[in-house]
């Protein structure tokens, strides 16, 4: 179940509540008692930690991992060549 954050417009409390995604948010302020509660936008609180995402997790464990943050094995293709600049064209300034 997720935590969610509220907080009272009326007084300012702010508070957590563990409760189900079905479950009616509390309208009720528990410290003044105010129907001035409103849920607030918080972030997820989880990290990812590790080498990087791999492109074969879920696969059989036969098949070759590749880390995905560390580049595909493809070789890039080729950057165009700038275009040339006019004769007449003035330096930026």
């Amino acid at each position: 179940m997720p935590i969610y954050a509220f907080e009272c417009a009326q007084c300012g409390h702010s508070f957590d509540r563990l409760q189900k995604i079905s479950d009616p948010d509390p309208t009720v302020c528990p410290s003044c008692g105010a129907e001035a509660v409103g849920r607030q936008l918080t972030a997820p609180s989880f990290r990812l930690a590790g080498g990087g995402w791999y492109e074969t997790d879920f696969k059989k464990d036969g098949d070759k991992k590749r880390n995905l943050a560390e580049g595909s094995t493809a070789k890039p293709e080729a950057a165009p060549a700038p275009a040339a600049k006019p004769a007449d064209a003035k330096p930026a300034t």
